[in-house]
């Protein structure tokens, strides 16, 4: 049975990942955790799945393949993938899936998000300063620091289902400054990590019968076209602003994750 508050949930998402570009699909977990009472694991699992299928249909509508520096997205795999393997491994084993671990992990990745979108044009004047000044250094440490940052992507999504996007071109734009200066190329080179990610991390949560697969469908229904009236609703406002008010939402929603009781 189609749940149409959950198709509804699935419509706001999307439609917030489509007027924003990233950082929308971080409402989703939290807001099946706090909104109707899903179990954290299997919100994260489902979310996984939910952030596959709706990016997918993002990435493939508005982003053309020309755009992705598949460079960088190699260098975030390397680090991300072993990572979320190994952690949903060790949720799957019942180290986090049965205390109030789960939860709290849930909350600071909201938490950190809405804080680095604020603090994302910040963080990437600086990484072209140092970029510029020291090139040589800056670029030696580029390929490194790429796999380690991939490395807590792949923990956070893992965990969480949360941080592929936001957290993931903040990182990019600090350590990318001049390659990622473009808008359109920044989300889908974030995209292309963040699918096959969510899909690694899903596909472990699936086999443990952790998805749920009509809750998924649900959300679904309503994401897909609500992701195509948000590109499109997005190029006619500034995104800046969307971007600090998604901020705003993800901290309050962050902060009420980590207070609800485990």
């Amino acid at each position: 049975m189609i749940s149409f508050p959950l198709v509804g949930l699935g419509a706001m998402t999307g439609f917030a990942i489509g007027l924003t570009g990233v950082g929308g699909g971080a409402l989703m977990a939290p807001a099946l955790v706090l909104l109707f009472g899903v179990v954290p694991q299997t919100a994260v699992a489902t979310d996984l799945w939910f952030a596959v299928v709706t990016k997918l249909v993002a990435v493939q509508s508005f982003y053309g393949k020309p755009l992705v520096d598949w460079r960088i997205v190699r260098r975030l795999w390397w680090g991300s993938i072993p990572a979320s393997i190994g952690w949903v491994m060790w949720v799957e084993w019942g180290h986090v899936a049965h205390s109030g671990k789960l939860l709290v992990a849930m909350g600071g990745v909201v938490v950190v998000t809405s804080l680095g979108i604020l603090w994302a044009p910040t963080l990437f004047r600086i990484g072209r300063l140092r970029r510029l000044d020291d090139p040589h250094q800056f670029k030696r440490w580029q390929p490194l620091l790429t796999v380690v940052g991939g490395g807590v992507l792949g923990s956070c999504v893992a965990l969480t289902s949360i941080g592929a996007g936001a957290l993931g071109s903040v990182f990019l734009m600090y350590l990318y400054p001049l390659r990622m200066g473009d808008t359109s190329r920044l989300v889908a080179t974030d995209i292309a990590h963040a699918v096959p990610l969510a899909l690694v991390a899903g596909l472990g949560y699936a086999w443990a019968g952790q998805v749920d697969w009509w809750l998924l469908t649900a959300l679904c229904l309503g994401s897909i076209p609500a992701v195509l009236a948000g590109h499109w609703v997005g190029r006619q406002v500034p995104g800046r602003g969307l971007q600090i008010v998604l901020a705003c939402v993800l901290l309050f929603l962050g902060g009420r994750v980590l207070l609800s009781p485990s």
